[in-house]
């Protein structure tokens, strides 16, 4: 491995990314990962330098193969300078997922992302019918245990009623 090689270190990979959506300010010290895979030399006002710098080589390796360096080229060549990062970013996110599944790309990832909403809102559903039912239940307990309670005390007040006390000192007072 040379000296200045940009396989040297990887701990940068994919640095810019998309929390700036302006290009990164270069110190060229030689090609841009594109241009050095391209085998071609990187000019002054390469369109792709800004956007794959020769410590990201894995960034332009992933668009260039679903892409291709002139479709990258004039992809970025169409959009206002400002947008550019952020198209830099959605084509390498998008070449990794076309990559990883080559029939459905991204659109394999946002269905299954859907149906995980889709199956995360009706475990919501069930979970606030579950709560509902138990609050219900709760409620037809307490009203149970309250007529409970007063049906006993409207029990006594007629038993109370239908056999009065005797008073056992007067009876026994009026036979002396």
């Amino acid at each position: 491995m040379a000296a200045g090689s940009p396989y040297k270190s990887s701990s940068n990979l994919f640095s810019n990314s998309s929390s700036n959506s302006h290009p990164p300010s270069l110190i060229m010290n030689g090609p841009c990962a594109a241009c050095k895979m391209l085998r071609r030399r990187c000019a002054e006002k390469c369109v792709l330098a800004p956007y794959f710098p020769r410590n990201e080589p894995l960034k332009f390796v992933i668009a260039h193969k679903v892409f291709g360096a002139s479709n990258i080229i004039k992809m970025l060549q169409e959009l206002p300078e400002e947008q550019r990062a952020d198209a830099v970013n959605s084509m390498v996110y998008e070449a990794n997922a076309r990559i990883q599944d080559p029939v459905y790309g991204c659109t394999g990832v946002i269905c299954l992302l859907q149906k995980q909403i889709t199956d995360l809102q009706a475990e919501v559903a069930k979970s606030k019918a579950e709560i509902f039912n138990i609050q219900c239940q709760n409620d037809n307990l307490v009203s149970v245990i309250a007529n409970m309670g007063l049906s006993q005390q409207y029990q006594d007040l007629i038993s109370d009623q239908m056999h009065p006390p005797h008073n056992n000192t007067t009876s026994w007072a009026l036979h002396d």
